[in-house]
């Protein structure tokens, strides 16, 4: 299985991950930079509607979560996901900048996708 590497603010990871389930995140990262972009597009004019926090979750080799609320940043450029990654020995939590982790899983895409 190919292994997928996500750039953090500091460092990296990389790990087993299957071209579906890039396929999957690559969906729910899709969805959530319209509502970040619909969040946006109010700025000024009101208070824009709520939109729904993004929640994934992987479980093959390793267990991922990746979570993001967008009603707390102004733009997708300044959306940061919670990112975590746990298997049975280790655990990372740690926060990831959005359009980083869309660039990464397009990378991964283009390779094995």
């Amino acid at each position: 299985m190919p292994s997928l590497t996500l750039n953090l603010l500091q460092g990296s990871i990389s790990f087993s991950f299957t071209p579906e389930a890039a396929r999957n995140l690559k969906a729910e990262i899709d969805q959530l930079m319209q509502s970040l972009k619909a969040i946006a597009s109010h700025a000024g004019s009101g208070r824009p509607t709520p939109q729904k926090s993004m929640e994934y979750r992987y479980t093959g080799d390793i267990f991922l979560e990746v979570f993001c609320n967008p009603n707390i940043y102004p733009s997708p450029f300044a959306a940061k996901v919670l990112l975590t990654v746990r298997d049975d020995r280790i655990r990372l939590t740690t926060e990831a900048e959005l359009t980083r982790l869309l660039e990464d899983i397009g990378q991964y895409l283009e390779q094995h996708g």
